[in-house]
């Protein structure tokens, strides 16, 4: 490992640590190195406020003139609720900076590079890249698209199966992946199911860990068939979302706001699940994660809306041909066209195993997409 990759690692981890803090901003981190010592360290903590570079500074002093900057991200070249970084940084007299990747942003990529070499400081890229680009993939996505980056989780046994023919769900997976669970949902600014999982199971949908985000609750529900008195309309935890077709209850709607539950309408008469995250884009929703059952589950596979997945797997068989997979819907005809998982990894976590990939869709022609039929 060179001195570059070391401190940009430093830099990496110190980012990581604020992770579901700065949606929609990126995470970043820095590290102010001089004669050989680190001198100062930033990252960003929060949307609106200073940048990881801003905080690196202030504890480098004076100490950061000559010295070299490490950030995982190229340095800001706008004027928004903070200013310019790479401003700051030619300010205070470095001569050298270490960038791991460009700000994806293809209106801006580029330009904070631009003022750093005008002013003759030495400028690095590419250093760690490929693992500044991975912790940013939410904002990666987002700041290009406007889209939220949706990770599809599910908790199965080992033949696939998210509940027995008895609807018997609790527990599959050990509490170890539990937790793991509740800490993803409390990295994503929000979390899909449809109506049939609330009405089964009343779900919180909360990220039960210290200091957790709940997420937004977002709920598939074609003809607003929500109870009433379930968690995710009465319990006030979080925000709560329900997307309808255009055949709604107009009555059921009313008296759902009156709840302080926002109900959005789409133009089918069935939840289009492309419209819904088009909107959620729309309010600044970066990040998503869908728990839902297995037709909700094919519906955003096979409109190639799931960016990464995230598999819980038990070391359990039920079988059952009426036990519920977590993947349903028409499915795809031919095996030459299964949609394959890519940057594949496998962890264990208590007594099971999590499955980690992101989706290739280039083979996802001629099939069928499935409705969302009982939604």
């Amino acid at each position: 490992m060179t001195n570059d990759q070391f401190y940009m690692n430093l830099a990496i981890q110190n980012a990581k640590a604020m992770k579901g803090q700065t949606d929609p901003n990126p995470l970043v981190g820095a590290v102010i190195v001089n004669h050989n010592r680190i001198v100062g360290v930033g990252a960003h903590l929060k949307a609106g406020e200073p940048h990881a570079e801003i905080h690196a500074l202030r504890m480098a002093g004076q100490q950061a003139a000559e010295g070299t900057i490490y950030v995982t991200l190229e340095p800001c070249s706008h004027h928004g609720r903070t200013g310019p970084c790479a401003e700051a940084i030619v300010k205070a007299g470095l001569k050298k900076v270490v960038i791991a990747a460009l700000d994806p942003n293809p209106i801006v990529s580029g330009n904070g590079v631009k003022i750093l070499q005008e002013a003759g400081i030495e400028v690095v890229t590419g250093v760690c890249e490929e693992e500044s680009r991975k912790m940013n993939e939410v904002f990666n996505k987002y700041i290009v698209e406007e889209k939220p980056f949706i990770t599809l989780k599910s908790g199965i046994t080992l033949d696939g199966k998210i509940a027995t023919h008895t609807s018997s769900s609790k527990w599959i997976t050990s509490s170890e992946a539990r937790e793991d669970v509740h800490k993803l949902r409390s990295e994503n600014k929000a979390i899909l199911v449809g109506v049939n999982t609330v009405i089964h199971d009343d779900p919180e949908l909360t990220a039960r860990i210290p200091n957790g985000r709940n997420p937004l609750r977002v709920i598939l529900d074609s003809s607003l068939r929500i109870p009433l008195d379930v968690k995710v309309v009465k319990d006030e935890k979080a925000d709560t979302w329900i997307f309808t077709g255009n055949a709604y209850d107009q009555k059921k709607k009313a008296i759902l706001e009156s709840k302080g539950i926002k109900v959005f309408h789409t133009d089918s008469k069935q939840a289009n699940v492309s419209e819904v995250v088009k909107i959620l884009g729309e309010h600044q929703i970066s990040s998503m994660l869908i728990e839902g059952g297995g037709n909700v589950n094919a519906a955003f596979l096979e409109h190639g809306l799931i960016d990464k997945v995230e598999i819980y797997m038990a070391p359990k068989l039920v079988g059952g041909r009426e036990a519920p997979t977590f993947m349903e819907g028409n499915g795809i005809a031919e095996m030459s066209d299964a949609v394959e998982l890519t940057d594949v990894s496998v962890t264990s976590i208590g007594k099971d195993f999590k499955f980690t990939g992101y989706p290739i869709y280039r083979r996802l022609t001629g099939s069928k997409i499935p409705p969302l039929q009982g939604l």
